[in-house]
């Protein structure tokens, strides 16, 4: 079983583009692009990584509340307000 750490190593070196990555997670991890998703989210709130990976896991969650911010106003930075 993956550990949280797992997650963010793989995270940190993963490919960038989305298709890649989705393959990457499939094939490297054994888990669907949506578990990954969902367990990553719940490792970068725990202490241990955080400790271990602090920059990446403060923008890991600067994008969450970003996105969750998005979700809930409907409104995004690339917005045109124009």
């Amino acid at each position: 079983m993956l550990e949280p750490i797992d997650l963010l190593a793989f995270e940190e070196t993963a490919p960038k583009s989305i298709g890649a990555k989705e393959d990457a997670i499939r094939t490297q991890l054994g888990l669907s692009p949506v578990r990954y998703y969902q367990r990553l989210n719940i490792a970068i709130d725990l202490p241990e990584v955080m400790a271990q990976y602090p920059q990446l896991t403060a923008r890991l969650r600067r994008i969450r509340d970003q996105r969750a911010t998005e979700r809930t106003t409907g409104l995004s930075k690339e917005t045109d307000y124009a």
